[in-house]
């Protein structure tokens, strides 16, 4: 095992002393190429090319010497050492810290980044860093090869943001960009970048300057506690599958989080799409009615939430989608049931105010893969001056939960 690991971090600028001792007494340096090029990497050192930190990690425990990594920017944010600290590698780490690529960039850009959410995308997940970009108003993407700034613009199709895209930080060659996300995708950009995600409505704690949670939109003095809101929440009567009691059944067994992209077909007046995205999610809110899309639009405004709104009716309008984590079925029958079963989302939630409508929908679950569970709910709403009942609302909640591939 090594005798000592000293990760240093490096933003470009002069090594400090302490990294500059470590590097001198080094048997083993590990890192990129432009890393094992200072002229501060002893010659008779071991050299690793930093590719797979695991297997340099390994290396490096087999080693008996002293040995230092080299890394971008701060070694410790979505870098080598949360690798390197592996109980199975038993090593002992001491870190020199550098400025992360997150703060430089947004230091170039001039803009605070405590209330921005950082994601790191690679080509296998890049899809839930884009979700991330679509629900929030400030992301800085830490990317990758096959996930960078034409790829995330791509798949953000249909939603306007503003990239900053910083390339190169800290070398010679650093270079800003500034550009709409439609455009994006006609540059070829170089690695490695950081690109700041901008756009859509502000809201809650960025727009009041009120944020104390880093990476949070909270605080926001007029914004509603808790979910299953009543109705008056989102300015008067819902639709018939929208209750308080149904809409809260549903987003408990959805599960919208962070990541997620939600599809809600039949959006209605908006209330399950505007509910799915306070949890972080991002939305497609689809409706054939347009006085329906302009007052989900209005909904999301009010609360101070992102989301996309589609104008058409489903299931054709489903074709050219992105793919849904999960959907919330609020019209449109079997046939739009089975439509979104065959997207292969995780979750699938509807409803039927008949038992004859409750079997059909449960079928087109079954045959689309779903292991389906279905519950009558029925909902009493008391008048609490005279403890009489004022509404009663009873209707079959199904759910699909997707049966995996053997």
């Amino acid at each position: 095992m090594a005798d000592r690991v000293t990760v240093i971090g490096w933003d470009g600028s002069p090594l400090t002393d302490a990294a500059r001792s470590a590097l001198g007494a080094a048997t083993l340096v590990a890192g990129a190429a432009h890393h094992l090029a200072l002229p501060e990497v002893p010659p008779r050192a071991e050299r690793i090319r930093l590719g797979s930190v695991a297997l340099a990690a390994r290396r490096i425990a087999q080693h008996r010497g002293t040995a230092v990594v080299l890394a971008d920017g701060d070694p410790g944010f979505f870098g080598v050492v949360r690798t390197l600290r592996a109980p199975e590698y038993g090593l002992e780490v001491e870190v020199v810290p550098a400025v992360s690529s997150v703060a430089a960039a947004f230091a170039r850009a001039g803009m605070p980044w405590d209330d921005a959410r950082i994601v790191v995308a690679h080509s296998r997940d890049l899809r839930r860093a884009v979700n991330v970009c679509r629900a929030h108003t400030k992301v800085a993407v830490l990317t990758s090869p096959g996930a960078g700034p034409a790829e995330l613009a791509l798949l953000l199709d249909g939603v306007h943001r503003t990239f900053v895209i910083c390339e190169e930080l800290g070398t010679d060659r650093e270079q800003v960009t500034v550009l709409t996300s439609d455009k994006a995708a006609d540059h070829v950009w170089r690695d490695p970048n950081v690109v700041i995600v901008v756009g859509g409505s502000p809201g809650g704690a960025a727009a009041q300057g009120t944020g104390w949670l880093a990476g949070h939109d909270v605080g926001h003095p007029t914004g509603p506690r808790g979910w299953g809101l009543p109705a008056h929440a989102y300015g008067g009567v819902l639709g018939e599958g929208e209750s308080v009691q149904l809409r809260t059944a549903q987003l408990a067994r959805l599960g919208p989080q962070v990541g997620d992209l939600v599809w809600d077909i039949g959006a209605g007046a908006g209330a399950a799409a505007v509910e799915a995205a306070r949890f972080g999610a991002a939305v497609i809110a689809v409706d054939a009615a347009p006085e329906s899309c302009e007052r989900t639009a209005a909904l999301a405004r009010r609360h101070g939430v992102q989301l996309q709104v589609v104008h058409g009716r489903a299931p054709q309008i489903l074709e050219d989608l992105p793919e849904p984590d999960v959907v919330r079925v609020g019209g449109g029958g079997a046939e739009v049931v089975t439509a979104c079963a065959a997207r292969r989302p995780e979750r699938i939630v509807t409803h039927a105010a008949t038992r004859d409508e409750a079997e059909s929908l449960g079928r087109a679950l079954a045959d689309g893969g779903y292991d389906v569970e279905c519950a009558l709910l029925q909902s009493v709403d008391l008048d609490t001056s005279a403890w009489v009942e004022r509404e009663r609302s009873v209707v079959f909640l199904l759910s699909g939960y997707r049966v995996p591939h053997p």
